[in-house]
């Protein structure tokens, strides 16, 4: 590819910085933050001049592309305008960061310091499998998230390239593009999500599944231009009577339509197992109004609920209250459900303030906080957020691997709000117990709890708060840590100080365990060998090695009773599945290094190639199915479901273990998938649904269950296909089949 830009390439790039140049000058307070801007595009143009992307287009595009996420749909400022369009300079060309430094600044130049870091960290592409391990990975994660000490603005600017990135993923080659998707299912979506980037976030979902799950990406899409087509007449009459019934009303306000996403309804529809049928809040109208001087937020919001309540029939069960406690990003609006002309329709009622912040998250909840804007505690459910993330980095004992699990499982979570006695507000992660609250207020509090007082009612520790509790915890000098806490315990913060303070209450936890690891086995008749601990530590995924295990053991966190023999046999399973005489062949050699840029063939021949695969127990995957490859200590590849949640968990945390595969055309061996049916219950409808399978499409089953009650039939079918094809076939049968409702396929326990 010819390097050297053409007038055509300079052209484009001119079209492109003077869009980036128009938003840029609208947002800098001056015109010396303007003519930075212009100076740092002018500097990085010159720095990548004449290289290129995967694309063959101009190497320049993709930093414009991210200045202009960073600055429209984010709405930073000039300095990190400036970072954006620097941000590949110090990596890719001979630039240093003290050259940034010296032209545009030390803040600047931190910025992009701090963005080279990341792209340094999650490029393990030139690492060998030697030394790429998951703790690495996990590390690396890390330092995403120990920039939102140093400045958030980096995290910030490295969602924009995210995006960018996975806007143009078509251009990578597949094994790159795997671990890119990976990672951004689990950490940066998640990420986003927190910080409020609602757009940001549902694109990188909705690319995330154009490629995980093309089938049902392409069918819902589909479906979604049919009801637009249908309906988006009405949805257009619905918003011209609210804008009438407004303005009747003195309230000015503006009203745009939203359409659910594909992959917000293909989730919904996988976590509730319904169809696409049953999705009943397609639509959405925002409402966002201009503020009242005589009127606050709160009170123009519910009086725009109260008009429209009083025209329309409303789900008074769908009715979602953001105003009173935000959520942990600091959305706020109020969301009612409303019927019109047969279809519910949910309304968004918002101020502009208030829209900013959904729309542009973290960024417009810092702008609008150093103001006078906002008349809240400064204590923020955000700034709670941040400042348990540095709790957590600021944790001498916390590895790499245990903070990624916390971090990713916070990032998920939702809320509730439960209150001291003195009517503090308090945010705790769903599902919470008195004794999650005790350790969020103070570690010695919870150290030394021994019941608690829930809305002036005396309850166990263990209870777990609702939203609106007020809770007091009732506290003993004499009492201690008790291990059975940690049963019940929902919050990572409370079973870490938990564990913590166990460690402490015994020096000889490591002899301890090593003497009741050595009985248990003695027992099974098994000596205790380097290779049997490393077994174990593989099983129960002990972070910290074996003294770790031995630790676990002695304080009870691992009960071997009850799980050592089923450790010891983990690997029984495996080679029962290698029974299928399975291999994997090589694009032109037969080495057995695996080569993590190629692609590899998936082939029954037994007598070609040499490296083994097996299929992954958690998802099952078929040929026809969208797959990935894992590689295994044993050298053996295990093949995934691009969307299954195992497989994006090992993808996030070890990149370097992946490589792509694809299956080839001819597969005579069966595959075991399972099939979930349900309906109304009649005379004959199993015969028919066995007959179907065996006689006309040749299938053969494994198991069958089904159940009856009140007149309603549901369970599953395991059985035995070739391709993903013969499912879909099978579906579009049953589906024909009178009295069957709903038939999927769905995972095998």
């Amino acid at each position: 590819m010819n390097s050297t830009f053409t007038e055509e390439d300079d052209k484009v790039i001119r079209e492109a910085a003077v869009s980036l140049l128009e938003a840029s000058r609208r947002r800098c307070a001056s015109q010396e933050q303007y003519d930075l801007v212009v100076k740092a595009f002018e500097f990085a143009s010159e720095a990548h001049r004449n290289v290129r992307r995967r694309s063959g287009e101009p190497y320049i595009l993709h930093p414009i592309a991210v200045a202009k996420i960073v600055v429209q749909e984010i709405g930073l400022g000039c300095k990190s305008i400036c970072a954006a369009l620097l941000h590949d300079v110090v990596e890719d060309t001979e630039y240093t960061a003290e050259d940034i430094s010296m032209v545009f600044g030390e803040k600047i130049a931190s910025l992009v310091e701090g963005l080279t870091k990341i792209k340094t960290a999650l490029d393990l592409d030139s690492l060998t499998a030697k030394n790429a391990t998951k703790t690495l990975q996990a590390e690396n994660f890390k330092r995403i998230l120990l920039t939102l000490n140093d400045d958030a603005r980096i995290v910030l600017i490295k969602l924009a390239d995210r995006l960018h990135n996975v806007r143009t993923i078509e251009y990578m080659p597949e094994y790159k593009r795997e671990k890119i998707l990976s990672e951004t299912m689990y950490i940066f979506i998640p990420l986003a999500h927190r910080l409020g980037l609602y757009n940001i976030k549902s694109e990188m979902e909705d690319i995330w599944m154009k490629y995980n799950e093309p089938i049902e990406y392409k069918r819902i899409s589909g479906e979604l231009n049919k009801i637009m087509e249908a309906k988006g007449g009405n949805i257009d009459k619905f918003i011209t009577e609210v804008e009438s019934l407004l303005e009747e009303s003195g309230i000015k306000a503006r009203i745009v339509k939203r359409l659910k996403t594909p992959y917000s309804i293909w989730r919904k529809m996988q976590v509730k197992n319904i169809p696409f049928e049953e999705i009943f809040d397609i639509f959405a109208v925002r409402i966002i109004f201009e503020n009242k001087d005589n009127m606050t937020e709160r009170e123009q919001c519910w009086s725009i609920f109260s008009q429209i309540t009083g025209r329309y029939r409303y789900n008074t069960n769908r009715v979602r209250d953001w105003i009173s406690e935000p959520k942990v990003n600091g959305y706020e609006s109020l969301h009612l459900t409303v019927m019109f002309l047969g279809s519910w329709i949910e309304v968004q009622i918002r101020s502009e303030r208030m829209n900013s912040i959904a729309e542009r998250g973290m960024a417009a909840h810092w702008s609008y906080k150093q103001g006078e804007i906002v008349n809240r505690d400064n204590d923020s459910s955000m700034d709670r957020w941040l400042k348990y993330v540095q709790d957590i980095l600021e944790n001498p004992d916390a590895n790499a691997l245990q903070f990624l699990d916390e971090i990713h499982s916070e990032l998920l979570t939702s809320e509730i709000y439960v209150f001291t006695p003195k009517g503090e507000s308090k945010s705790l992660p769903k599902n919470s117990t008195a004794l999650d609250f005790a350790f969020y207020v103070h570690t010695k509090i919870g150290a030394h709890a021994i019941a608690a007082k829930v809305n002036m009612r005396l309850v166990n520790l263990s209870t777990v708060l609702r939203n609106g509790d007020q809770v007091e915890i009732i506290t003993s000098e004499s009492a201690k840590v008790k291990r059975e806490w940690l049963e019940f315990l929902a919050t990572s913060k409370a079973r870490n100080a938990v564990i913590d303070c166990l460690k402490d209450m015994s020096k000889d936890n490591v002899a301890r365990g090593i003497q009741m690891l050595k009985e248990a086995l003695s027992e099974r008749g098994i000596q205790m060998q380097t290779r049997v601990v490393r077994k174990l530590v593989d099983y129960y995924k002990v972070a910290g090695g074996k003294d770790d295990l031995y630790n676990k053991i002695a304080i009870g966190l691992i009960d071997l009773p009850a799980t050592l023999d089923t450790a010891l046999k983990t690997n029984a399973k495996n080679r029962n599945v290698q029974m299928w005489g399975f291999k994997i062949l090589t694009p032109a050699t037969t080495t057995e290094k695996i080569d993590h840029k190629a692609e590899y063939i998936l082939k029954e021949n037994i007598d070609e190639g040499t490296l083994s695969f097996r299929i992954a127990d958690c998802c099952h995957p078929v040929p026809g199915d969208i797959v990935t490859g894992v590689i295994g200590d044993d050298n053996i590849v295990t093949i995934h479901k691009t969307s299954c949640p195992t497989y994006i968990n090992i993808a996030a945390t070890e990149g370097n273990k992946l490589v792509a595969v694809k299956w080839s055309k001819n597969f005579k061996m069966s595959y075991l998938a399972r099939i979930a049916l349900s309906g109304i219950d009649r005379l004959g409808i199993l015969n028919e649904v066995i007959g179907e399978l065996t006689d006309r499409l040749g299938i053969n089953m494994r198991k069958i269950s089904i159940e009856a009650h009140d007149e309603i039939f549901e369970g599953y079918i395991d059985l035995y296909v070739h391709e993903r094809a013969e499912i879909d076939s099978i579906i579009e049968s049953f589906s024909k089949i009178k009295g069957i409702e709903k038939v999927k396929r769905v995972e095998i326990d």
